[in-house]
């Protein structure tokens, strides 16, 4: 990955966090959750799926689905920077005016498909895939899942058919940044090995680091990893990513915060931004 690409993809990503903090307030979000995710969305809408805001209606386009439907913020984000939704109706969250709420819907344009209910998108992106690949076409159908959203048994069933059936167009991304609710998935319902199970579902494994685009652009590349099979991208994140004060924290799930506090998380997420590129610049010289 170029550094002009890096460069552009981290500022976007910046961004993402910045609603997400933004919408962290008057009734709150799943923002620790978002802000695990907002790498990844950043990346795949804006460097890798063909997606736009003007082919939204063209059936060659590429599909992602949303199953952790909780990290919608960070979505949202990143319609509103890529031209998809009008910045405007964040002002709507959660309001009974609009559609801007805890979960995707499909009046939001760019959203594919309702999520909420976990465990329910990778068989809807399975349909998906299937009748893609029986039309003749190649889109990508790509389905986002949380960790602890694997305890759901229909995550595995369609695996099972995606396999059965060869469905290498699939590909089901984890957003494994350890935590299911406000619990450690570890303590709850230990998912360790992860990769061998989706080997043993039938599945092409690839795992890598959910916060470094250069590693994405290499995992996404290379789909799909198999001719005969369906692959997975296990991506290890950090809970609350950008803010080290509520970074991989059980209790920082859902927050609701005062408008005091989303100015001051503001400016720890800028001043991180500031050390983090202030490393990279002693470590290049």
């Amino acid at each position: 990955m170029t550094p002009e690409k890096q460069q552009k993809l981290e500022a976007l990503a910046l961004r993402v966090r910045e609603h997400i903090v933004r919408l962290s307030t008057d009734g709150g979000c799943f923002t620790g959750a978002s802000l695990s995710c907002a790498d990844l969305l950043v990346y795949l809408y804006a460097d890798c799926l063909n997606v736009r805001p003007d082919n939204l209606t063209d059936p060659t386009r590429d599909y992602l689905f949303l199953s952790k439907g909780h990290d919608v913020p960070a979505l949202y984000g990143t319609f509103v920077e890529l031209g998809f939704l009008d910045k405007a109706r964040l002002d709507q969250h959660l309001s009974t005016d609009d559609h801007i709420y805890w979960h995707p819907n499909r009046n939001v344009p760019g959203v594919e498909f309702h999520s909420g209910s976990l465990g329910h998108l990778p068989s809807v992106a399975l349909g998906v895939a299937m009748d893609c690949r029986m039309r003749g076409q190649t889109n990508k159908v790509i389905v986002i899942t949380g960790d602890g959203e694997l305890n759901e048994g229909t995550v595995w069933e369609s695996l099972l058919v995606a396999s059965a059936h060869k469905v290498n167009n699939l590909t089901l991304v984890v957003d494994r940044n350890h935590f299911q609710a406000n619990v450690a998935t570890e303590d709850l319902i230990p998912l360790e090995p992860l990769a061998p199970k989706f080997e043993a579902f039938g599945c092409e494994v690839r795992r890598i680091d959910g916060h470094d685009f250069a590693q994405m652009e290499e995992a996404f590349a290379a789909l799909p990893f198999s001719e005969t099979k369906p692959s997975v991208i296990i991506c290890d994140t950090v809970r609350g990513r950008g803010l080290p004060s509520i970074e991989a924290r059980a209790d920082r799930w859902f927050c609701n915060f005062s408008s005091e506090e989303v100015t001051e998380l503001l400016k720890e997420l800028h001043s991180q931004e500031a050390t983090t590129l202030t490393s990279e610049t002693l470590t290049v010289r």
